[in-house]
């Protein structure tokens, strides 16, 4: 399932021929919406085509261009300079979709192999060139931006995605190494082959890649049972300016620190990840995922703590608050009406307390078929005692085959006037409620028609994660005025969550965009720590400027 740029939307999400399903019931649907968000009317807002954009002149001389050309395949095109310009963050999108191109870089290249990114790092760092590691460009803080720092004359992307082999299989040691350009999709292809999975599946799976998530620290859906990346990362392999920087693939060591702590969630600032080594699993024999409903939020966390803290075996514990419950049943009821039988069960689930401010909590198992059933039995237990009421799989498998789906609705909204973003954060579980209170009221002051839906979506035995999306009228008067209603939202939110015990990224990262919330997170001294270590890998500063270590 390799894509080529052209497959893929430039300033959207996804490939440009798909898009998301509404059933037929378009109109509904988006009355629906305009209603969610307060306004009489939805707009038409739609991004300016690419034709219609102007890029920046490449700033490099013919022998640069050349000297690019013999490391590597490397393009000039206005397609490719454009799809590598930004990420996908909401300002990045607001920025392509009113053509702002400002950022592209000057060169996308394409390296083939670890060598070649080598080389080609190492030419860039004697020309004074900025390197911009890029996997499936899905970075919602700002981590892809294509921009320089101080004295650089210009910005090579470096995309990894023709690096996509799967270099070695070790049965024995259930682990596989991958380069780090592979595609989810052909990454779980090539192990599903052979009888495993990585069982790292983002909501970003289909367009990101195996590098992306080690640099982002990402955290699937499912990390419950097969762990966040720093958890199934065994070693790495990394191109700097310096030369090879290389971890070993022990599964344990005492010798000092493990510097694979160091590679994870580096976001391309200390190297460009070109190989990895990862744990692997045996593909689960059965899987079960269904649904539970809670009264109250507090009520389905309380069902969260009690499962992960009795270590019972979970693949996914997915808990949405009493406003994201209702938006995505009402958004599916009107996508695929509801049948009478529907009508008479709502009413029996409001009259035993059930009703409105009711949670879903979605619990997903994975295993062999004993392990899934003993599972099944201890989660039916733990829900029931905090009050939930198990509602069956139909739930479970319609999340299933529509994980991947909700990212293409964010396009049409914002053609409509509407603007989607997402936020997320962790903390333990004694300041959860607190957190939550306090983050939900920040975006709600910000937002004079709105709204603001919450869900847990990975947890632990100390504590969770706290996810947020909201969405809103757009601001009129062009991009300044749209970016900096984002920037107010943004500042509200980042600034509850330092103040109120969270971190300031789960698992999407640091990029620019949480940047300025770093220092009060890790303190000076660390952030010295970190600048050392980029100063030996990287002394010019050419990787990835401006992002996650900030001047």
């Amino acid at each position: 399932m390799s894509y080529t740029r052209d497959e893929l939307r430039w300033n959207g999400w996804g490939l440009a021929r798909q898009s998301f399903d509404l059933g037929g019931n378009d109109e509904k649907v988006w009355d629906f919406l305009r209603e969610s968000v307060g306004l009489p009317l939805l707009p038409e807002t739609p991004a300016r085509p690419l034709e219609a954009c102007e890029l920046p002149d490449v700033r490099l001389d013919a022998a640069t261009l050349a000297s690019l050309r013999d490391l590597c395949h490397a393009s000039t095109e206005p397609l490719q300079r454009a799809a590598h310009a930004l990420g996908r963050s909401y300002p990045d999108l607001l920025r392509l979709r009113y053509g702002d191109l400002s950022s592209a870089p000057d060169v996308v290249a394409f390296p083939a192999s670890h060598e070649e990114c080598v080389a080609l790092v190492q030419y860039c760092d004697s020309a004074s060139l900025a390197v911009v590691p890029f996997g499936g460009g899905s970075s919602v803080v700002g981590g892809v931006e294509g921009r320089g720092g101080p004295g650089h004359r210009g910005v090579v992307t470096l995309d990894t995605t023709r690096m996509s082999r799967m270099l070695e299989l070790d049965e024995v040691s259930h682990t596989a190494t991958f380069e780090a350009g592979v595609w989810g999709p052909d990454l779980e292809q090539a192990l599903e082959a052979r009888g495993y999975t990585l069982g790292h599946y983002p909501q970003s799976f289909e367009f990101s890649t195996l590098g992306g998530w080690i640099a982002a620290r990402g955290a699937g859906q499912q990390s419950n049972r097969y762990g966040a990346a720093n958890k199934w990362l065994v070693a790495a392999r990394l191109a700097t300016p310096a030369g090879t920087w290389e971890t070993r693939p022990f599964p344990q060591s005492a010798a000092g620190p493990n510097l694979n702590e160091v590679v994870v969630g580096s976001e391309g600032t200390l190297g460009v990840i070109t190989e990895a080594t990862v744990k692997i699993c045996a593909l689960p024999e059965a899987r079960d995922y269904r649904a539970y409903l809670f009264k109250s939020f507090e009520a389905g966390a309380a069902a969260i703590r009690r499962i992960v803290q009795a270590e019972i075996p979970v693949a996914m514990l997915r808990l949405s608050d009493g406003d994201e419950s209702y938006f995505f049943g009402a958004l599916q009821g009107l996508r695929k009406p509801h049948g009478k039988g529907t009508e008479v069960a709502e009413k029996g689930l409001a009259a035993l307390g059930y009703g409105p401010g009711r949670c879903v909590l979605m619990v997903g198992l994975e295993g062999d078929k004993a392990h899934v059933r003993g599972a099944l039995a201890e989660t039916l237990l733990a829900c029931t005692r905090e009050g939930g009421l198990p509602v069956g799989t139909s739930p479970g498998r319609a999340w299933l085959a529509n994980r991947f789906a909700m990212p293409y609705l964010r396009d049409p909204m914002m053609d409509r006037g509407i603007g989607v973003d997402t936020l997320e954060t962790s903390t333990t579980w004694a300041n959860l409620p607190r957190l939550y209170e306090a983050v939900r009221h920040a975006i709600s002051s910000k937002l004079v028609r709105g709204a603001v839906l919450t869900h847990i979506s990975h947890s632990y035995k100390d504590g969770a994660s706290l996810y947020f999306t909201f969405f809103f009228p757009r601001a009129e008067g062009g991009l300044d005025a749209e970016l900096a209603q984002w920037r107010g939202l943004k500042t509200a939110a980042s600034d509850a969550i330092a103040d109120h015990g969270g971190t300031i990224s789960h698992h999407h990262g640091v990029g620019q965009d949480h940047a300025p919330w770093l220092g009060r997170e890790k303190g000076e001294l660390a952030l010295g720590m970190l600048a050392a270590a980029k100063k030996t890998l990287d002394p010019q500063g050419v990787l990835n400027p401006g992002k996650l270590l900030v001047d």
